[in-house]
């Protein structure tokens, strides 16, 4: 007789799966919606007070002097028009440096969900933008997007790139010459900033952005972080070499070359960290 198979427990159905919500759990929150701050309208609205009542208060002044003598009026009215004019000037162009930044975020995002028209569209607006001289990809509008993308790298980001690294190289050997012949820290520290927004601006003119007093802001918001990492790991290293000198003599030369030196690569890291935030493609 052949074997049997005695089962001693009733075939059961197989278990459910376990739902314990995990994928909700790890789903990407969705961002907050992108609202003025209250701070920004209180901003904005005093703004518009000064520059209302001051349209008003010269109006009624240029009216004023039309009433005493027609040449007058119109002398006053000249002066009125010039300087609101200026300073509607430096306004609108605050906001086109402003908005200008918003180029890269456009490219950026169109490249990070794939879309391939909102990309090519956004780098062909990207290189309008770029100064004069500058190297530009032809053809991106016929060829794979792709291509497209690693002809504009090759083309345009790659040279920038090498001139953003030889502007932190400049901007390093004169902060090492700066902080070698300053008297006080408090000074190194106003140099320093002075000559580290100036060298932001520099890199993100080479990407064809001109940011104002507001998009530099905004510009140094996006490398703070960089910038905060490097200073940490400049203070370590100070209390380091600090820590190891005994003589005071090799204490305060050291410390004086050491401090040139990290004022020095902090350059070069910003001007790194200022191309990256300027760039519109993620490097390859």
């Amino acid at each position: 007789m052949k074997p049997r198979v005695i089962l001693e427990e009733e075939p059961v159905a197989p278990a459910q799966r376990l739902d314990f919500g995990w994928d909700i759990a790890v789903a990407a929150a969705v961002p907050p919606d992108r609202r003025w701050s209250s701070l920004g309208l209180a901003g904005v609205g005093l703004s518009v007070l000064l520059l209302g009542f001051s349209l008003i208060g010269a109006g009624n002044f240029v009216a004023a002097q039309f009433a005493q003598a027609v040449w007058l009026g119109w002398v006053t009215l000249t002066v009125a028009v010039a300087g609101f004019g200026l300073v509607f000037a430096g306004i609108g162009r605050e906001v086109r440096g402003y908005l200008a930044l918003g180029t890269v975020d456009t490219v950026r995002a169109a490249h990070a969900r794939g879309d391939v028209v909102a990309l090519r569209g956004a780098l062909q607006d990207w290189q309008a933008r770029l100064p004069e001289g500058r190297t530009r990809a032809q053809g991106i509008a016929e060829m794979p997007i792709d291509a497209a993308c690693a002809l504009v790298e090759a083309t345009s980001l790659a040279p920038i790139s090498r001139d953003a690294e030889a502007l932190g190289r400049a901007a390093a050997m004169q902060a090492f010459a700066m902080t070698a012949v300053s008297p006080s820290p408090a000074l190194d520290v106003l140099v320093f900033s002075w000559r580290g927004v100036r060298l932001v601006r520099q890199v993100a003119a080479l990407h064809g952005l001109r940011p104002g007093v507001v998009g530099t802001l905004s510009l140094l918001r996006r490398v703070a972080m960089d910038a905060a990492t490097v200073a940490a790991t400049d203070v370590a290293v100070d209390a380091v070499l600090r820590g190891v000198l005994s003589s005071r003599f090799a204490e305060h030369v050291a410390g004086e070359t050491a401090a040139g030196a990290v004022a020095a690569r902090r350059m070069i890291l910003l001007a790194r960290a200022a191309d990256e935030a300027c760039r519109v493609l993620p490097r390859r």
